[in-house]
């Protein structure tokens, strides 16, 4: 008989990489959100889902499940064979932990294949993540990354995580970039989404002495940040970080890739155009729609990003700041490794 287990279990394990986490719901339930790094092998589809929601609703309860009983013992084989393929320790889960995943795991464990079920399904899931950040608490000090847009913030912070630093990578977290433009090249993760990655990162970085985050606003595409999170930010130690416009274009450049959103762009560039001079507005227009993009994002950068930048820092501390001057992302990052173990021997 398959074995239930507890969300808390749960988390140690998905910690551990030792578990696989296998969502049966339908693909549009998954696609809104689900536990972070699950696979979806759903025992109905979402035409199917409705088909018995509907005669749950209007018949009864009965001809409700001899119709999911229909539409799945079709399905078995092949559904069988999907966990087969897959290594390792597997826990499958649904809305509530309810008949979904029950038929799911005891038919699996009939096959000889073992798995666990998920106790509450997504929903304990969400209310545990829930939880756990009404409770939050930063202990840590966090290093706020500021900047003019394209000073490559985010790739320095990617940098020094793959050399094992502590960092917060927000906007990885929210599938967007915090601009007009934020969301070009990327799937923006909806609230519930972000919580749970968010969640994730806690673990992660409760044993570090320090975090390593940019400064990005409270809202950031869909989600917003935890008021802790964005006091922890303010009361942090700031780094401000200055390259030349040259090499923030190319930056910029290196990360929209604006040749292959070309609409994209200009449709995010029309959000904004009534903020712009009227004739440098034309200007930008005209050569996004031509691809020159260096021109443009340099007269987006002089004419609007950087004016809108230099506001927003007035709400800082701008005496307790360390300033970091580069030409270049692996020049800041070199600068940012020696700040920081300057501070370590405090």
């Amino acid at each position: 008989m398959f074995q239930d287990i507890a969300i808390e279990d749960l988390s140690a394990l998905r910690q551990a990489g030792s578990l696989v986490t296998i969502d049966v719901r339908s693909p549009s339930e998954y696609a809104d959100a689900t536990i972070p790094g699950s696979l979806n092998i759903p025992l109905f589809n979402d035409e199917e889902r409705a088909e018995i929601g509907t005669i749950y609703k209007q018949v009864s309860v009965q001809a409700a499940k001899e119709r999911g009983l229909e539409i799945a013992s079709a399905k078995l084989p092949a559904f069988i064979k999907e966990f087969s393929q897959i290594p390792g320790k597997k826990a499958v889960f649904c809305w509530r932990g309810g008949m979904r995943s029950k038929t799911s795991a005891t038919v699996l464990d009939l096959m000889g294949i073992r798995t666990y079920r998920i106790e509450g399904g997504y929903r304990a899931y969400r209310q545990w993540v829930v939880s756990r950040l009404e409770e939050l608490e930063l202990t840590a000090p966090a290093y706020v990354l500021h900047g003019n847009t394209g000073t490559g913030k985010t790739a320095i912070l990617r940098k020094l995580q793959e050399q094992s630093y502590p960092v917060l990578d927000i906007e990885h977290l929210a599938g967007h970039r915090g601009s007009i433009f934020g969301n070009i090249g990327m799937k923006s993760h909806n609230q519930k989404t972000f919580d749970a990655l968010f969640s994730d990162e806690l673990i992660r970085l409760e044993s570090a002495p320090y975090f390593l985050m940019e400064a990005e606003s409270k809202r950031v595409g869909k989600v917003v940040l935890p008021e802790k999170l964005v006091a922890k930010k303010e009361a942090g130690k700031h780094i401000w970080l200055e390259l030349p416009l040259e090499a923030r274009v190319s930056n910029l450049i290196n990360d929209y890739k604006p040749w292959e959103h070309q609409e994209a762009c200009l449709q995010s560039f029309r959000l904004i155009k009534s903020r712009i001079h009227t004739p440098i507005a034309a200007e930008i227009e005209w050569a996004l729609k031509h691809e020159e993009y260096r021109m443009a994002i340099e007269l987006l950068l002089i004419h609007y990003y950087d004016q809108r930048y230099s506001h927003s820092n007035t709400s800082y501390d701008l005496e307790n700041r360390s300033v970091i001057k580069a030409s270049s992302v692996d020049e800041a990052v070199l600068a940012i490794r020696e700040l920081l173990e300057g501070e370590s021997k405090k």
